[in-house]
């Protein structure tokens, strides 16, 4: 398989990518690193981005960004952050990148717990978490030549315990293997409009 995997140089993008390069053909596209650069917050940048690399078998998005802040602190412009990047950004992808995703191919994005739980300082992240969700769930009734999409929802992963453990007092964090198999669930299974939940 031929795979798109922007963001597949971070904390669990790395882990991600090095699994699926065992039998497959991987490109990384990162806002500042990869084999292509790509910023999802920009359609026009995502249009680039399938102009140079082609067709592919699956797109997975492990990327995005939201304002965390408490709540009385965020701006209108604090929420746009999340909407226009982690929300927009991968709206946009599914939307231009099923037009380069080859018959039967998938799509996979990216959200986390705090659609379900959230904690303190994370209205924001939880709205746009949330709100794929629906996204996606809607998407797959409608996605056409045999495409799948999916979401890979993941609790605190173990790798980012300790920058992330004061936010999330009492959770288990995710192990790397359950944290691939999610990724790979969506990839090589045949689920589509699937919340793919691993939350400890």
């Amino acid at each position: 398989m031929r795979i798109l995997i922007i963001g597949g140089n971070g904390t669990i993008g790395t882990k991600v990518s090095n699994y699926f390069k065992d039998e497959n053909e991987v490109i990384i596209a990162g806002r500042t690193n990869g084999d292509f650069n790509v910023d999802i917050a920009d359609s026009k940048s995502i249009e680039e981005l399938f102009t140079k690399i082609g067709n592919v078998d699956a797109i997975v998005c492990i990327a995005g960004e939201a304002k965390w802040a408490p709540f009385n602190d965020l701006t209108e412009e604090d929420y746009y952050i999340g909407l226009k990047s982690k929300l927009m950004g991968q709206v946009n992808l599914v939307r231009i990148g099923q037009h380069h995703l080859n018959s039967n191919g998938s799509i996979t994005l990216s959200t986390g717990i705090l659609a379900d739980d959230p904690v303190v300082k994370t209205t924001s992240a939880a709205m746009v978490n949330g709100g794929i969700h629906s996204f996606a769930q809607a998407a797959a009734l409608e996605l056409q030549n045999g495409h799948r999409i999916n979401v890979v929802s993941l609790g605190m992963v173990e790798d980012a315990y300790e920058k992330y453990k004061n936010y999330f007092p009492g959770h288990n964090p995710v192990p790397t293997k359950k944290v691939i198999n999610a990724y790979a669930r969506s990839v090589h299974g045949k689920t589509n409009g699937t919340i793919i939940r691993y939350y400890e």
